[in-house]
């Protein structure tokens, strides 16, 4: 099997040499159809794509417009650089059917790729610095044929030890990665939330209260921009709820979900992924369609009950046509699928071919 982005090889390897195999290529055959639904204000063809994670620079996100994914979000960037986590980053992750959100279990991984529908997610959210991504962002806004859409992410930084007062610099730091990400032309921006790798509980999408006054504040940078907060799995109707009730009326969209935290273990019970801090990794893929799926149905039962206009984007598990069907079916106004289309190629124009 041979994926776009190549698990088998570092992410700087991956960014210098990618994207390989059929994505790499022409898309032979591939039709555009009419434009056939309206997203965030813009109007594309189909309302799918790739999430932030396996399209690491332009050429990646050129490559898939090429192939019929739509809607396609640049990985995640921050205000300054940052390396990867070691490799490897992406293993297989052996899950005998949904993964439970609260399994406590270790998970078997490891590098026997060729047949896996669940990989795991420790990358650290690494990033060039601006001088670097902001050009090679604007390539990839630009990239987008009519009926296609380039989506910015970004993620503030947490301030270094000493500084005066952390919690405004945090916020501050957000609002400098949104600026430099619309100074790109992205026509719509996601704030990353919810990364695996930062520990399930530190994660900033569980703070409603922070979110809403650094969603308050890039919003005002960035005016008329469309905001998306990319999420994590809620466990608890009632903070769902609450989170919504504190963001509604600021942002414009939410995306869900990111991964499902795994401890991750190699077949003699060591810690899979070499490193201090990385013995819990996020897990996408088929194991957790489930709860990308419920995710966005319970969103769309809030916006369905007055607590806001905002759109869905679903994410997770998406490895067929039939996923992305569903996904819409429960409420999603956009689909993605990130491990899906490293899989698969063609799933862009499989769901091209779904009528409309």
């Amino acid at each position: 099997m041979t994926w776009f982005y190549d698990p088998r090889r570092t992410y700087d390897d991956n960014y210098a040499h990618g994207p390989f195999g059929p994505l790499a290529g022409p898309a032979d055959g591939l039709e555009a159809p009419a434009r056939t639904a309206t997203f965030l204000g813009h109007e594309v063809a189909r309302p799918f794509g790739i999430p932030a994670g396996p399209l690491v620079n332009a050429a990646f996100a050129a490559a898939a417009f090429r192939h019929g994914f739509d809607v396609n979000v640049y990985k995640t960037v921050r205000t300054g650089a940052r390396a990867s986590h070691p490799f490897p980053n992406a293993l297989a992750v052996h899950v005998d059917g949904d993964l439970a959100a609260d399994r406590t279990e270790p998970l078997v991984a490891d590098g026997d790729l060729d047949r896996a529908t669940s990989i795991s997610n420790s990358f650290g959210v690494p990033s060039r610095d601006p001088d670097a991504w902001q050009p090679d962002m604007a390539a990839a806004v630009a990239a987008a044929a009519e009926g296609q859409l380039l989506v910015g992410s970004f993620q503030g930084t947490h301030p270094p030890a000493g500084v005066a007062d952390r919690e405004a610099a945090y916020v501050a730091d957000h609002v400098a990665a949104a600026r430099l990400v619309a100074e790109t032309g992205a026509p719509v921006l996601e704030m990353n939330l919810s990364c695996p790798n930062e520990g399930t509980g530190a994660l900033l999408c569980f703070d409603a209260a922070q979110v809403a006054r650094i969603s308050g504040a890039v919003k005002e940078a960035v005016g008329d921009v469309p905001l998306i907060l990319k999420l994590a799995y809620f466990r608890d109707d009632a903070a769902l709820a609450r989170f919504v009730d504190a963001t509604a009326g600021i942002v414009d969209g939410y995306a869900a979900v990111n991964t499902l935290p795994a401890r991750l273990v190699d077949s003699a019970g060591r810690p899979a992924l070499p490193g201090a801090g990385r013995e819990v990794a996020g897990v996408c893929g088929d194991a957790i369609r489930w709860a990308g799926l419920e995710m966005t149905a319970r969103l769309a039962r809030l916006r369905d009950a007055g607590a806001g206009e905002f759109a869905i984007v679903g994410v997770g598990g998406v490895l067929t046509a039939a996923h992305y069907a569903a996904y819409r079916a429960a409420g999603a106004d956009a689909v993605m699928s990130a491990t899906g289309a490293m899989i698969d190629p063609g799933l862009g124009a499989a769901v091209r071919a779904v009528p409309a």
